[in-house]
């Protein structure tokens, strides 16, 4: 091994500190030469009961230690908080910092030389890439896997789309307790990540585009034979990146992000992998403007067809090809130079993909959507940017303009909005105040705000995004305009060709678009300071851009 081992400042001093490090390892069971002279690999996991995604992450683990011991490594699994979305109140994103430190303080507190970083749910991704990213030792990523298809009699059910499909028939009065009950011991058959391409299985998709996962070790549901065929591969080689000293530093770069932006699109992805691209990117020193976003999905075909932006699952994908299929695909938009976990560049590490369903992934001729998922709006009601997921919303939404219906707070939504009383139209946009990352705290998932059930009852559907798990953000949060929102009031809440988004009571133009009057206040009557989807400055302060410091907050 051409580079001394970072563990040897624990296990090689004769000392009295080397005789304690080397004693505490042997009264787990373990003889000298399990460990001396052997690269360290530990094994962060985040297994939890309280986490139903990643419940079987102890035998992935298990696996990986097969594939560390044969390769000359010596494996030491530990765990970290886990960040579970079902059962967390108020949000897990109060908590992925607190998480990505704690992955971070247990490497550099560690006899580590190697780290593989076991993740599933939501925020374990991003918090573990940060944590690493910091540290800067070898590390190699592998997910939990997605969850197999929901199956209700005839219907195929994806994660969050189609729970808030039948609640919505539930609420009008349209589907019975009886099956109610029943749809709920079919909506998640196995443990893993959600079915659709929500926030989980976007940031996974990414890990693997970005080069921190093996080629293929994204897509494989969770209870597949080969998820754990494909730990005990990442577990050998880990030990050959250790003694190859392939740190996150040679692989996180600038061109590495810009290839996830991309594949955020062309996936369809999660609006919360912005927040989360843009922190882990923080870890390394590189800023990712919003406006980067906005630019590369102008030119970025959507050719993933996945809900809640299309129509099949995540094991539809798998079965089609997976991210690798994605990514071979998508090379001609790609740095197809840039490093991965394999010591390959990217185009060589995917040059054997095959796409086998090119409805499922489509081919660059044939896309979902020419034109990108994502879309960054400014205007007086986000003046330095919001978004809006695209791909999963209705097109004659885009441009739209209706009476505000205003709640103060997501208990006063939760109490007025099924109240026959409720003064509401189809054409109305709910508007939820104080529901970001100041005002709830910690930008709760709030965004899928039901449909009031006097419209449900008149026949009116959902036209937006799954916005719970892909954040289309329409709804105004925080301070600023939003503050002084009334019901009432007309507004438009976004022009998406023009990416604009501000309140009526502003001048509109021949063409239709909206301008504002004048110059330093919204039509509210106060100046729009942080409205809208996630404006940037609260980005980079309270969401852990990198911006304040090392850790990024």
């Amino acid at each position: 091994m051409g580079n001394k081992l970072r563990s040897a400042k624990w296990f090689d001093p004769d000392t009295d500190t080397g005789f304690q490090h080397r004693a505490a390892l042997r009264s787990e069971g373990f003889t000298k030469e399990c460990f001396a002279g052997r690269p360290v690999i530990g094994i962060c996991n985040s297994w939890s009961e309280l986490d139903n995604c990643n419940v079987h992450l102890r035998s992935v683990a298990d696996a990986v230690k097969r594939g560390v011991w044969p390769a000359g490594g010596f494996p030491l699994e530990f765990m970290t908080i886990s960040l579970g979305e079902e059962l967390t109140m108020p949000t897990t994103m109060l908590y992925r910092n607190l998480m990505a430190m704690d992955v971070e303080e247990m490497i550099r507190s560690n006899p580590l030389d190697g780290v593989v970083l076991l993740c599933g749910c939501d925020k374990t991704t991003p918090a573990q890439l940060m944590g690493a990213a910091s540290m800067d030792v070898p590390t190699i990523m592998l997910s939990v896997g997605p969850m197999l298809s929901g199956r209700w009699r005839d219907q195929q059910l994806g994660s969050g789309t189609d729970l808030w499909k039948f609640w919505d028939e539930r609420r009008a009065g349209r589907l019975g307790e009886r099956d109610w009950h029943e749809l709920e011991g079919c909506y998640s058959r196995s443990p893993g990540t959600c079915n659709t391409m929500g926030t989980a299985s976007t940031m996974t998709s990414l890990a693997e585009a970005m080069g921190m996962m093996l080629p293929g070790a994204a897509s494989i549901p969770a209870p597949d034979s080969r998820r754990l065929a494909c730990a005990e591969d990442t577990g050998r080689r880990i030990v050959g990146m250790v003694k190859e000293d392939l740190r996150p530093s040679r692989i996180l770069t600038r061109e590495v992000f810009e290839n996830a932006i991309r594949v955020l699109v062309a996936l369809g992805g999660s609006t919360n992998a912005i927040i989360h691209l843009i922190a882990i990117a923080g870890r390394r020193g590189i800023p990712l403007p919003l406006d980067l976003f906005d630019e590369l999905s102008r030119a970025t075909p959507v050719i993933v067809n996945l809900k809640p932006s299309g129509e099949y699952l995540t094991e539809d994908f798998f079965y089609a090809g997976g991210v690798r299929a994605v990514l071979q695909e998508m090379l001609p938009f790609l740095h197809g130079d840039a490093l991965t976990v394999t010591g390959e560049t990217l185009a060589e590490s995917v040059s054997k993909a095959r796409c086998f369903n090119p409805d499922v992934i489509r081919p660059l001729g044939q896309p979902l959507r020419a034109e990108g998922s994502l879309a960054v709006l400014h205007g007086n009601l986000a003046p330095q940017g919001a978004v809006i997921k695209t791909s999963a919303a209705t097109p004659h939404l885009f441009q739209h303009t209706g009476p505000a219906v205003v709640f103060e707070s997501y208990e006063e939504m939760m109490q007025r909005v099924d109240d026959p009383a409720l003064d509401v139209e189809p054409a109305s946009v709910l508007v939820l105040k104080h529901a970001g990352p100041v005002g709830a705290p910690g930008m709760p998932e709030w965004g899928m705000l039901p449909i009031p059930a006097k419209l449900l009852r008149r026949g009116v559907k959902r036209h937006g995004s799954d916005q719970r798990r892909s954040h289309e953000w329409h709804e105004l949060r925080n301070r600023g305009a939003p503050h002084f929102a009334r019901s009432g009031h007309r507004r438009s809440p976004c022009h998406c060709p023009q990416r604009r988004r501000d309140p009526l009571g502003c001048a509109r133009t021949a063409t239709g678009s909206v301008a504002g009057r004048g110059g330093n206040k919204g039509a509210l009557g106060h100046p729009a300071t942080c409205a809208g989807a996630f404006p940037a400055r609260l980005l980079h302060h309270v969401l852990g851009s990198g911006s304040a410091g090392p850790r990024g907050m």
